[in-house]
């Protein structure tokens, strides 16, 4: 059974408080980020308290340049500045690393297997099975009972054999024997997409069920949604590959978004242009460049981690 975690806006709470943290120990931050993270923590009281347990750690990872900096010495080929300039860069990621990790939910830390955001994994089971992970997903794996939990995120399974597999989610079971599925788990609900054959679900609430090759569904806490027409554009993650027909910019953004470390931020009225094509997953930056290059809008970037998309200015 899958453990109690934090909730999502707690987490998402944490989230925010670490990554306005690095910004402030970036060295970038202007007036209106400030006058922006006190807005931020003025509007709840929850917003407060993670914004002072991430300055209470900031000064528990206080001392961690110099002991860098000691250690770096003996590289004769980095200057002082070179060496400093690590050193206090380690020391802003450190906290804020540390924040967020406390924050996840321990089955996620524990699981068999795991990666990290921008990341894919994609293991050979010993029965021919094949598993696949995407970005910042976790799963446990019980083969002896042919079982297999999702922790967090999204897996594509490929069951050749009659033998079936269950996945195991928040939100139900889902059986595959001789098919080949997606499920995405969020904490709303987990979406199941069929690629191939036939598989069973069975919702938290309601009865056994098939879904068909070419089909999807949602499992709810209230039991399943609608079945509707499979998204054939969805799984291009397994090839590496966020693909979009027509799709508007801020879906495609808040996709994006999971296969980015740290912020991506944008504007609200660039939200309904319209974004179609093929971009690989592992140049993000890259991405963000080609949309700049086609559509009207500029990247302004802080650091690798902190990046804002604007409407382009009009040139005189």
């Amino acid at each position: 059974m899958i453990g109690s975690a934090p909730s999502a806006e707690a987490r998402q709470v944490v989230r925010a408080a670490a990554q306005w943290l690095a910004l402030m120990e970036s060295g970038s931050a202007n007036e209106r980020d400030r006058a922006e993270l006190q807005s931020w923590r003025d509007s709840h009281s929850s917003h407060e308290q993670a914004w002072q347990k991430a300055q209470l750690l900031r000064q528990r990872f206080a001392g961690l340049p110099s002991a860098l900096a000691m250690a770096s010495l003996d590289r004769q080929q980095m200057n002082r500045r070179t060496v400093l300039k690590r050193a206090v860069g380690a020391v802003a990621l450190v906290p804020t690393a540390w924040l967020i990790s406390r924050q996840l939910p321990l089955d996620v830390w524990s699981a068999d297997l795991r990666t990290a955001t921008g990341e894919d994994k994609k293991v050979q089971l010993a029965d021919g099975s094949s598993l696949q992970l995407n970005t910042a997903s976790a799963v446990d794996i019980d083969l002896k009972n042919r079982r297999l939990t999702l922790v967090e995120g999204e897996i594509a399974l490929d069951v050749p054999g009659t033998s079936p597999f269950t996945i195991l989610t928040h939100f139900g079971q889902v059986i595959v024997s001789q098919s080949e599925v997606c499920v995405r788990q969020g904490p709303a609900g987990c979406k199941v997409s069929v690629l191939k054959g036939t598989v069973q679900l069975q919702p938290l609430r309601g009865s056994v069920f098939s879904l068909r090759g070419g089909q999807q569904v949602s499992l709810l806490a209230a039991g399943a949604g609608s079945v509707e027409p499979f998204d054939v554009l969805a799984p291009g993650w397994r090839e590496g590959v966020l693909m979009a027909q027509n799709q508007p910019l801020g879906d495609f953004l808040r996709e994006l978004s999971t296969y980015r470390p740290g912020v991506l931020r944008w504007e609200p009225e660039l939200e309904s242009l319209r974004v179609t094509g093929s971009f690989r997953l592992q140049d993000t930056d890259r991405i963000l460049a080609l949309l700049a290059a086609s559509l009207p809008l500029e990247v302004h970037s802080r650091t690798r981690y902190w990046v804002t998309l604007l409407p382009r200015k009009n040139s005189v």
